[in-house]
């Protein structure tokens, strides 16, 4: 069955879409009986823990979820019969669900849900098929130089192309003679699943790609980057064969060492966690999805998140993940500032990640990125999405990748 968007991969979009508000209807139930009985017995209470009013009140709960959860079996019931929904605009239906799988893809991806994206890559948003005669057939125009491109948090692939005027991948294929490829995938798991996962698929992609591959690129925006640098350092882990013609990596705005927001966010639930009255709207916060907190720091493998409650407050614990020795690194940071050396710049870049964290900057020398001075640029005067349209951020790609 075709993953991609606008098929529901398995269910029809409405049901999938009812199966979520099913699931909301009963977690919304639990933080309002949470709240009541916070009211009606006030008490400390261990972090996560629901607190159950009792009587008729309590029985009117429990109503509400023995309602919703017979209502969640019937809609999967329903979605067992594969119904289709015909869309009228799949690129804005792909938007919605790229946004969705980025803030609760991984529960989506835990429960079965169909509108969880599945990692796949894609041309033109049609899925590629990884074996050799099938790709031939469907990549006629194939070249030894590949680039893949790789989106950030909540978008997917066709929105490298925001305007409708062609993407960087297209330009390059223009100008430089590279075959593009897209990866789509659930920007809500954690980032070393998809890094794992992206590992495998290039190994397969380099394996059954029509002609021999001289060289391959990746260029990768936001997120995309951190997924990028997790799957190179995993393939070497695992001993892929694709990482012998991976020449180059071009980060756009990548979070290198993470993102104020999530930080920001993390201190702020925690706080009101502390509160009684106040605690159960704490796990609103939580619900936000393992991609997300791994922002918070920037982490890139397994054993950094591993066994501990992603959502406590803790420093900087994750393992040091250097840019690859045999590969040349480009990296270009935004900053809605219009002069270098301004506060904005070195606080707030973008308006989500700071220009240190993209230029892979750390107070700790160890954690800092070796990227080489001419292999980073910073755009002035310009947003974190702004860069996926920029002529002056495509030429400066374009002169990399030229060289």
């Amino acid at each position: 069955m075709d993953p991609s968007p606008g098929t529901g991969g398995g269910y029809d979009a409405a049901i999938a879409s009812a199966l979520i508000a099913a699931q909301g209807v009963e977690r919304t139930t639990d933080l309002v009986e949470d709240v009541h009985a916070g009211i009606l017995r006030p008490r400390w209470r261990r972090r996560g823990e629901v607190a159950r009013t009792r009587g008729i009140t309590g029985f009117v709960y429990r109503s509400i979820r023995l309602v919703t959860r017979g209502t969640f079996g019937v809609l999967r019931m329903l979605g067992g019969r594969q119904r289709r929904v015909a869309l009228t605009d799949a690129r804005r239906e792909a938007a919605v669900r790229a946004v969705l799988n980025g803030l609760i893809g991984d529960h989506l991806a835990e429960t079965g849900n169909a509108l969880a994206i599945p990692m796949v890559l894609r041309r033109d948003g049609k899925v590629l098929p990884l074996e050799r005669g099938a790709l031939a057939a469907a990549m006629p125009d194939a070249t030894g130089k590949v680039v893949v491109l790789v989106h950030g948090l909540c978008m997917c692939d066709l929105q490298w192309d925001l305007r409708g005027t062609g993407d960087h991948g297209q330009a390059l294929a223009r100008d430089l003679g590279y075959t593009p490829v897209y990866l789509h995938y659930n920007t809500g798991l954690h980032i070393s699943r998809n890094g794992a996962d992206f590992a495998e698929r290039m190994e397969a992609l380099v394996d059954a790609w029509p002609v021999p591959v001289r060289t391959l690129t990746i260029v990768a925006h936001s997120m995309g980057g951190m997924v990028a640098r997790s799957a190179v350092h995993q393939a070497a882990w695992a001993g892929h064969r694709w990482q012998a013609v991976l020449k180059k990596l071009v980060f756009l705005a990548t979070p290198h060492h993470g993102s104020p927001l999530e930080r920001h966010g993390n201190a702020f639930e925690t706080a009101l966690a502390s509160v009684p009255y106040a605690a159960p709207f704490a796990k609103l916060g939580r619900m936000r999805s393992a991609g997300i907190t791994d922002l918070r720091h920037g982490n890139l493998l397994e054993q950094d998140w591993h066994g501990r409650d992603r959502f406590e407050r803790m420093g900087d614990t994750r393992a040091i993940v250097p840019l690859p020795a045999d590969v040349d690194c480009y990296t270009i940071a935004a900053t809605r500032g219009r002069r270098p050396g301004g506060f904005g710049e070195r606080v707030w870049g973008d308006g989500l990640v700071p220009v240190p964290s993209a230029l892979g900057e750390h107070a700790d020398p160890d954690r800092t990125l070796a990227f080489a001075p001419a292999h980073r640029w910073i755009a002035y005067g310009t947003s974190h999405f702004a860069l996926l349209h920029r002529p002056d951020v495509y030429a400066r790609i374009r002169e990399w990748l030229a060289e």
